[in-house]
């Protein structure tokens, strides 16, 4: 009898003591916090593939010319561009959405990957050698104080690191269409190119621009 009931109590406190560390457990494991697993920010690589290329291309050379090419122009304008994209300094309701969602450090990187890229030479569809295009663009408007597009662009359109971008190559349907904004005040983020846009007329823009496109 006295075996049986020593039994009977060790079974007990066992019970008791599995409970209690049960409960321990239970506790800890409620106490302790849920870390959230490390969500890994988007790289270089996605952004441009996801983001970018629909409009621009993967390599920055973009097949719809009312888009700019980005390959080869300087990182430094292309991140001040979308800078004030981001803040609203240059108006476009797409660009402003996409540059939104971009960091400091993404739009860096994005800017850089693109100034690496091969940029894609185009040519003039009328306006070579001796053509008002090539007039205005290395000589300017006497008549109406436009000056020489060269004097900040460069005579082959390659424009001058931080300071004015790459014309050389670019599309003249897109650069007729930002001289046309900076005549209307649209696109109202660099004053002197306002300034001259407001003296030409749509002739000269489209001579200009042709000029430029095939510009190497």
């Amino acid at each position: 009898m006295q075996f049986r009931h020593l039994m009977k109590l060790n079974t007990v406190r066992l019970s008791l003591a599995s409970l209690m560390l049960s409960v321990v457990v239970s506790v800890s494991a409620a106490e302790k916090p849920v870390v959230a697993a490390p969500v890994e920010k988007n790289s270089v690589a996605q952004i441009t593939s996801t983001v970018c290329a629909a409009c621009h291309g993967t390599d920055g050379n973009s097949v719809i010319t009312l888009n700019p090419k980005l390959a080869g122009q300087h990182p430094e304008y292309l991140v001040k561009q979308l800078t004030e994209f981001k803040s609203g300094k240059r108006a476009n309701a797409v660009m402003s959405g996409m540059a939104a969602m971009l960091s400091d450090a993404d739009m860096k990187g994005v800017a850089t990957y693109f100034a690496s890229q091969n940029l894609a030479l185009g040519k003039a569809k009328a306006n070579g050698a001796g053509s008002l295009g090539e007039k205005i663009y290395r000589g300017g408007i006497a008549a109406t104080n436009v000056p020489a597009c060269a004097a900040c662009h460069g005579a082959n359109g390659a424009g001058l690191p931080v300071q004015f971008p790459r014309l050389g190559g670019q599309h003249a349907d897109y650069t007729l269409a930002q001289l046309r904004t900076f005549r209307t005040g649209e696109r109202a983020n660099a004053p002197m190119m306002m300034a001259i846009a407001t003296k030409m007329t749509d002739a000269e823009m489209a001579a200009v621009a042709d000029y430029v496109q095939g510009l190497r």
